[in-house]
């Protein structure tokens, strides 16, 4: 792709001010915007770059680079310093080679590729595998959801789950080798990982081609991974899930993700929880709320009242004169506490029940109503 040219995409010169960038921006998005250009492709392509352009000449620092390197300056990993020491040893080198001296000039070819935060190969001289390659290198983590249910994610327990990940391989224990086969020095750079090579008046040394870098030739590699230190089998894993357990916040088993590779620590394991509702207790936070039904008698007189909570029955007052809708609170009766996070509370939300009729024939009683057989089950009272 040829290298794009920000300043001319929003028609500015070079020493353009902000106020410029911003007004050329403006005016062209207008112009190319896809909903007021519905369909058409070109338009698309030339607000993207006018967008891409404006990003870069807006941001001072992006800018900057942009000026010195061009678009490369913009790639992750680009490092400006050894950019300029590349650029500074291209002038020198072109000046060794157009005079006769036959001075020595060394340059590591390795130090090349970092200016891309270690992109392989640079300027013809290619590195082959990277030398980190063959490091270790930790796991990747493994992302896995679970369905909870609501008073299990707000008392926490301990289960098990059983899934497929790469584990160390247990003929060679994580090195790729068969057990016996050791590595060996590397010939061609006698261990040091990279070689010297001369062209006209420049030496310089690159990575070894032979050990791509490491200094040293692998041994057999091991029959039952084939090399790779790991193997794919199901796994059963403890799983400690705390109280408090909240939807869509992951909890994190370290070490329980994919095992490193050449011997390098384990990826970790993220839950992300999937919690089912509750017919009476609903969540906010560490809070708990419910309903709770009295009667006419009660919220005149007030009284007393055994009340089932996911962490036992507790006794609530209930003041005289109470309404309906009035809330009450129960201090450290709602998610209980886990390392720094202190208790929550209970909320009691009073709803007065009249009786079915004028004459009082019926009153609706508070527990046949609130807390039946399937609530208290819920409840696992």
């Amino acid at each position: 792709m040829p290298e794009r040219d920000f300043y001319n995409i929003l028609g500015l010169q070079r020493s353009a001010s902000r106020d410029e960038i911003r007004k050329a921006y403006r005016k062209l998005a207008r112009k190319y915007h896809p909903d007021i250009n519905p369909g058409n492709k070109e338009a698309e392509e030339k607000f993207k770059d006018v967008s891409v352009a404006y990003e870069v000449l807006s941001d001072p620092k992006k800018r900057k680079l942009y000026d010195e390197f061009g678009e490369a300056g913009l790639a992750s990993g680009f490092d400006a310093e050894k950019a300029r020491s590349y650029q500074q040893w291209r002038e020198q080198s072109s000046r060794a080679g157009a005079s006769s001296a036959s001075g020595d000039f060394s340059f590591n070819m390795d130090d090349l590729s970092d200016l891309f935060g270690g992109a392989g190969g640079f300027g013809g001289f290619g590195r082959g595998r990277s030398a980190a390659a063959t490091r270790p290198a930790r796991g990747q983590d493994i992302e896995s959801s679970m369905d909870i249910d609501f008073l299990d994610a707000v008392r926490g327990f301990q289960t098990a789950i059983t899934l497929e990940r790469p584990v160390e391989c247990d003929t060679c224990h994580g090195n790729g080798l068969q057990p016996g086969s050791k590595p060996s020095q590397c010939p061609e750079c006698n261990g040091t990982g990279t070689v010297s090579v001369a062209q006209g008046p420049l030496q310089y040394r690159q990575t070894c081609p032979r050990c791509m870098g490491s200094g040293q030739l692998p041994g057999e590699p091991c029959k039952t991974c084939r090399g790779s230190g790991r193997v794919v089998r199901p796994d059963t894993i403890r799983v400690n899930i705390p109280p408090g357990a909240e939807a869509g916040k992951m909890i994190r088993l370290r070490g329980k993700g994919e095992a490193g590779i050449r011997g390098g620590p384990a990826g970790d394991l993220l839950i992300r929880p999937r919690i089912r509702p509750h017919p009476v207790l609903t969540r906010e936070g560490r809070d708990l709320s419910m309903d709770l039904p009295i009667t006419v008698g009660e919220a005149l007189r007030g009284a007393t009242i055994e009340v089932p909570t996911p962490n036992g029955n507790v006794h609530v007052k209930i003041p005289a004169g109470a309404q309906s809708g009035q809330r009450l609170r129960v201090r450290g009766k709602g998610v209980p506490a886990h390392r720094q996070s202190p208790a929550g509370d209970l909320y009691l939300r009073l709803m007065v029940r009249v009786p079915k009729n004028s004459l009082g024939e019926e009153v609706i009683d508070r527990f046949d109503r609130a807390y039946d057989e399937n609530v208290r089950k819920d409840l696992r009272l």
